[in-house]
């Protein structure tokens, strides 16, 4: 096992047996071995998937405590980050997963089985579609993405998933003062508000990182999320 990374969780206090190890390499594999047939990452090198997405996905631990969260859902979950990683070292969350590319939903499926991970469920589809069922709007404790997407478009993709006094956190890079800034109507009118913006750069790194963590103090007005492709076009702002 690297011995960096488990130095890097120790300094996010995430402490592994020798099973989770297994499960994060088994999973290393897998990504490094589909990656040859569809592009999941470009980033395939041992250390630096260890780094740029393990614990990248788990540095969420320093914003809110994991062990208090029952389901979370991972919007634009792509290889399954942030949400595999999640699951591996917190396996008493209930985790969604869900992506709008139908190969990726594949990946995932072969992940969860592989590693014998419970209570996950993936998702082929369009967030703005999933989050207007009832069984998945403001039903979860926690979203999270790591998605690529201006905050204020993603958070009318991720806010209505969560129930009033749960939280939605967006992985963001160092420099996302402006977004947030921009991003703080779009919030407002979904039922969140910016409870804080937690800066740091990943443990035993170079690596900046921002968590933008909305709490979600009331209900999300039925007409939102728009219909599917309307918030990429036409953001609240």
């Amino acid at each position: 096992m690297n011995d960096k990374f488990l130095e890097q969780l120790k300094l996010l206090n995430i402490d592994l047996d020798h099973e989770k190890q297994e499960k994060f390499h088994q999973f290393y594999k897998l990504l490094v071995e589909w990656n040859k047939v569809m592009n999941l990452t470009a980033i395939t090198d041992y250390d630096d998937v260890y780094e740029k997405h393990f614990i990248d996905s788990l540095a969420v631990a320093k914003v809110i405590d994991l062990c208090k969260v029952g389901c979370i859902i991972d919007i634009g979950t792509g290889a399954g980050f942030p949400g595999i990683p999640l699951k591996i070292a917190f396996p008493h969350l209930e985790l969604v997963l869900l992506d709008s590319l139908q190969k990726r939903i594949h990946f995932l499926n072969e992940v969860v089985s592989e590693l014998s991970l419970k209570n996950v469920v993936t998702l082929h589809g369009r967030a703005e579609d999933y989050a207007r069922k009832s069984e998945y709007r403001e039903v979860f404790d926690l979203c999270v993405s790591r998605a690529v997407a201006n905050l204020a478009i993603l958070s009318e993709y991720c806010v209505p998933y969560v129930c009033v006094g749960g939280y939605f956190i967006s992985y963001k890079g160092g420099n996302a003062d402006e977004e947030i800034k921009q991003a703080d109507t779009s919030i407002r009118v979904l039922g969140g508000k910016v409870d804080e913006v937690v800066k740091f750069k990943l443990p035993k790194s170079e690596i900046d990182r921002s968590f933008v963590k909305i709490y979600k103090a009331n209900s999300t007005k039925n007409k939102y999320p728009r219909k599917a492709g309307i918030p990429e076009k036409n953001p609240i702002v």
